[in-house]
């Protein structure tokens, strides 16, 4: 693998999705890879980018070993494909919005991977879910207590991006790491 991996991870309402759209924007064309997610959650307006996949859908390419990273959160079933194997071959820097609880399944799989946490002020992240009413308050309240433990082994990159702030900050900051990575 002469590529680089680099894990976008953090709690819901930190807006991953947000600013990963504005850098798959401004980065089109170039060597930086944006892997799809599939999820067993149909579509929506947040603007994530992922493929709607039945549960039926999301065995059979499990089974078929299609998955580069698969993983279960919040009711629902999330897949990395395996193409990003091909573009870490081809030298490509590939980002994927990965799981912080399945982190250690992401570098077991791809020890050299450079992680991105996006992060957000906790009035921040709740004002995000709420506006978003993909959950009840209860199952929002849920995600905003709900603490990941980030065993990061030795060797392994981390940076975190905070964005509570204005967009285009955590953004320039996110497109610097993606420039250093590649």
């Amino acid at each position: 693998m002469t590529g680089r991996l680099v894990y976008v991870m953090g709690p819901s309402g930190a807006g991953k999705d947000t600013l990963l759209a504005f850098a798959r924007a401004r980065l089109a064309g170039s060597h930086v890879m944006f892997a799809h997610r599939y999820i067993t959650r149909a579509a929506d307006t947040s603007g994530e980018n992922h493929i709607h996949l039945s549960d039926e859908e999301f065995d059979t390419r499990a089974g078929l070993g299609l998955f580069a990273l698969a993983w279960q959160s919040h009711q629902f079933r999330y897949g990395i494909g395996i193409e990003i194997d091909a573009w870490l071959a081809s030298g490509c820097t590939v980002v994927v919005n990965g799981s912080r609880g399945h982190l250690a399944d992401a570098i077991d799989r791809y020890p050299a991977l450079e992680i991105v946490h996006i992060d957000a002020h906790p009035t921040v992240l709740a004002a995000r879910l709420s506006a978003r009413g993909r959950e009840s308050a209860e199952q929002m309240q849920a995600r905003l207590t709900r603490r990941v433990t980030l065993d990061i082994p030795a060797g392994v990159s981390m940076r975190t991006i905070d964005n509570s702030g204005m967009l285009e900050d955590a953004a320039r900051a996110l497109l610097d790491l993606l420039d250093r990575a590649g």
